[in-house]
């Protein structure tokens, strides 16, 4: 899995605009840490409830149907974590965990440690959507 940045330009983001993690992905990996974790530990923009744990990282396209209208985003990449998931986000002081725990059974190609989907929009124009707890997200 590679960033593809050929191609997309995006300001302030490593490789895509948005960032989606499951709930049920982060429940997985606080029941095997010790000390459970936030998911400000990993910075989305986006947090889905309702799918199985990792089922993310299969999506191709992801709907959000707003109340100004549906919002397709595109599944670019699997996210590869930084070291960033390691620092506590309310102290600041580094840590192990969790990304010593997903080492453990999310390590993909060349090492890398792997959590989260990268999403880019798709928009033929400039667009105003508000994206709103509870709206109604189908996936693909």
């Amino acid at each position: 899995m590679t960033a593809p940045r050929e191609n997309r330009q995006v300001g302030f983001a490593d490789g895509a605009p948005l960032l989606l993690i499951g709930q049920a992905s982060l429940d997985d990996l606080n029941a095997r840490l010790e000390e459970p974790v936030s998911m400000l530990r990993f910075r989305p923009n986006l947090v889905i409830d309702g799918a199985a744990p990792f089922a993310e990282d299969n999506w191709k396209l992801v709907r959000i149907h707003t109340a100004t209208g549906t919002l397709e985003l595109e599944c670019t990449h699997t996210c590869a974590r930084c070291a960033i998931p390691g620092l506590d986000p309310l102290t600041g002081e580094p840590g192990k965990e969790p990304l010593r725990t997903l080492a453990q059974y999310r390590r993909g190609e060349k090492g890398k440690i792997y959590f989260g989907q990268n999403l880019a929009p798709r928009l033929a124009e400039p667009s105003n959507f508000a994206i709103q707890v509870g709206d109604r997200v189908e996936v693909e």
